[in-house]
C-alpha cells in the first residue's frame, strides 16, 4: 500500500494496528514471512541493482549486491536460525521470598513498527529494520528515501508481493511525509539519517513517547599505530573509505596517524597506489567506481574542498577526472592533509570521497583528539600492540569499533549495530533489534498454596516470619 502525501497515514496506522491486534503473527507465520521475503529478495537482485544504479546514476553492481543484497540475505538467515530460540520464554530466578512461585520473561510483540530509511544503502537500511520487526512479530509501516525514488518504487512492489498491506505498508513522499510520519503514536520508530534530523524525529516522537531506535553518524575516526604497517592500513582504509563512494555512516571520516609526517607522507602515497590499483587510470571509465547521489550531495563535498584549497591546505586529488565530472556527479578519492580545526570538512560529516588526515604525537593525543568531538558512530584502531588497542577501547566511546579494519562490525550478525550520543541511540541486528522491537514482559507465576495466604494482618503472630524476611 503506497501513499503519495501525509493524507491518510493515521487512518492507516489505525488500520495496521487493528489487523495485528486481531491476529498477532505467531512462530509458523514470521517464519514464512522471512522466507517469502528472503525468496523474493533473492529472485529480484538484478532489478535492485539496476534500481539502485538509476538513483545514483551509477553504483557499483558489485557493492550493491555485497552491501544491499548480501547483507539482507544473511540478516534474514539469522533471524530464521535464531528466531524459535528468541521467541521462547526465557526462566527467571523469583527469590527465595517468593517461593514456591516461578518468573520468566516473554518477547512480545509490540504492534505496530515504523522505518524512515536513508538514501545511501536504500534497500539494507530499509529492509534489515523491517525483518527484524517481522521476526518480532509486529506489522511495519515503511517509508523509504524520497531522495532514491527508482529503489522506493522498486521496494514498494517487492513488499506488495510478499505482505498485505494490512501487514506491511510503504509510505513514499518528501520531507512533509516523512514529518508526518515521525509524529504518528507508533508502536516503535527507527530512523536512520543524520544527527540533525535525528533531532527532529526524536522531538517529533516526544508528542507520543513513541520508543526510538535512532541510527544517526558523526564523525568517525581511523587511528593508525605507530607499529602498523602503512602499506596494509591503506588498503583497508580504502575499502572502508572509498566503498559507495564514502556515502557510509560507519566511514571513516578521518585518520590519525602515530609518527610524524613522514608516515603522513607514506599514508599518502599509498593511499594513492590503492586507487590506481582498483579503479585503474581513468576513474570515469571504472565500472566499480559509485557517483555522489544527487547535485545537493555533490555541491555540498566539492565546497569542503573548495575551502580547504582557500586555507593553503595540502589537497590531493588521487584520480584525474573528465570535464563534465559535475553533469556525473563524479568526485574522486581526495586527501586533506593536516586540516586545522576550523576546515569545514573538520566540521560535519563527510559523508562522501574525501579524507582528512592528521598527524598526532602519540596514542595519549589521539584518544584526546577523539574524546574532544561527539561520540562517534564507528572507531576503528590499527595496531598489532594489544596493549595499545585496549586502551582505546578503555578510553573512547563509540558506537561500535572493527580493529585493523574498517565497516565489518556491521556485517557481524551476532553484535548489535547503534551509536551512542550524537550519533545515536539504541541498536539492532540480530537478537539486539529483536529485543528493541518487543516488549521483554515479566511474568511471575503464583501457585496454588503461597506464603501470601498468610502474611496478612493481623501481623503480630508473624513477626519470625517478618524477620527472616527483611533480615
Amino acid at each position: 500500500m503506497t501513499h503519495d502525501t501525509a493524507t491518510g497515514l493515521s487512518a492507516t496506522l489505525q488500520h495496521m494496528r487493528a489487523a495485528w491486534q486481531a491476529n498477532k503473527p505467531g512462530y509458523a507465520q514470521r517464519r514464512a514471512d522471512l522466507k517469502a521475503l528472503r525468496a523474493a529478495v533473492k529472485a529480484q537482485l538484478p532489478q535492485m541493482v539496476a534500481a539502485i544504479n538509476t538513483d545514483f546514476g551509477q553504483r557499483s553492481a558489485a557493492e550493491s549486491r555485497i552491501a544491499e543484497g548480501m547483507t539482507v540475505l544473511s540478516a534474514i538467515d539469522h533471524l530464521l536460525a535464531h528466531l524459535r530460540d528468541w521467541m521462547r520464554p526465557t526462566p527467571v530466578g523469583a527469590g527465595w521470598r517468593l517461593l514456591p512461585a516461578r518468573a520468566e520473561l516473554r518477547a512480545v510483540p509490540l504492534g505496530v513498527v515504523g522505518v524512515i530509511s536513508p538514501w545511501n544503502y536504500p534497500v539494507n537500511l530499509a529492509l534489515i529494520p523491517l525483518a527484524t520487526a517481522i521476526a518480532a512479530g509486529n506489522h511495519v509501516l515503511l517509508k523509504p528515501s524520497e531522495h532514491t525514488p527508482a529503489t522506493s518504487a522498486w521496494l514498494a512492489q517487492l513488499l506488495a508481493g510478499v505482505f498485505p498491506a494490512e501487514r506491511v505498508s510503504v509510505v513514499q513522499g518528501g520531507a512533509e511525509v516523512a514529518a508526518a510520519f515521525s509524529a504518528l503514536p507508533l508502536d516503535h520508530l527507527v530512523f536512520t539519517g543524520s544527527t540533525a534530523v535525528g533531532r527532529k524525529v526524536m522531538a517529533a516522537a516526544a508528542q507520543h513517547l513513541t520508543p526510538l531506535t535512532l541510527e544517526l553518524g558523526g564523525k568517525s575516526p581511523a587511528i593508525v599505530c605507530a607499529d602498523y604497517p602503512i602499506e596494509k592500513a591503506a588498503a583497508r582504509l580504502a575499502t572502508g573509505k572509498w566503498f559507495n563512494a564514502g556515502q557510509t555512516c560507519i566511514a571513516p571520516d578521518y585518520v590519525l596517524v602515530e609518527g610524524g609526517q613522514q608516515r603522513v607522507a607514506a599514508l599518502a602515497h599509498a593511499l594513492g597506489v590503492q586507487v590506481r590499483q582498483r579503479y585503474g587510470d581513468d576513474l570515469a571509465a571504472s565500472a566499480d567506481y559509485t557517483r555522489i547521489i544527487n547535485d545537493g550531495q555533490y555541491q555540498r563535498l566539492m565546497a569542503h574542498v573548495a575551502d580547504a584549497r582557500a586555507r593553503g591546505l595540502d589537497v590531493r586529488q588521487l584520480a584525474e577526472v573528465p570535464d563534465n565530472a559535475a553533469a556525473q556527479r563524479l568526485l574522486a578519492p581526495t586527501l586533506i592533509l593536516q586540516p586545522d580545526a576550523q576546515a569545514t570538512v573538520m566540521g560535519e560529516e563527510i559523508f562522501g570521497p574525501l579524507l582528512p588526515i592528521l598527524a598526532v604525537d602519540s596514542l595519549d593525543a589521539a584518544i584526546a583528539h577523539i574524546n574532544a568531538a561527539e561520540r562517534p558512530l564507528a572507531l576503528y584502531p590499527f595496531s598489532h600492540d594489544r596493549r595499545a588497542v585496549e586502551r582505546l577501547l578503555h578510553d573512547t566511546v563509540a558506537g561500535g569499533i572493527t580493529v585493523n579494519d574498517c565497516l565489518l562490525h556491521f556485517a557481524a550478525e551476532g553484535l548489535p549495530f547503534g551509536g551512542v550520543g550524537a550519533s545515536g541511540m539504541g541498536a539492532y541486528h540480530g537478537r539486539a533489534g529483536f529485543d528493541a522491537m518487543s516488549k521483554a514482559l515479566p511474568v511471575l507465576w503464583q501457585p496454588r498454596i503461597t506464603a501470601t495466604d498468610w502474611l496478612k494482618p493481623p501481623y503480630r503472630p508473624l513477626q519470625r516470619l517478618l524477620d527472616l524476611l527483611v533480615r
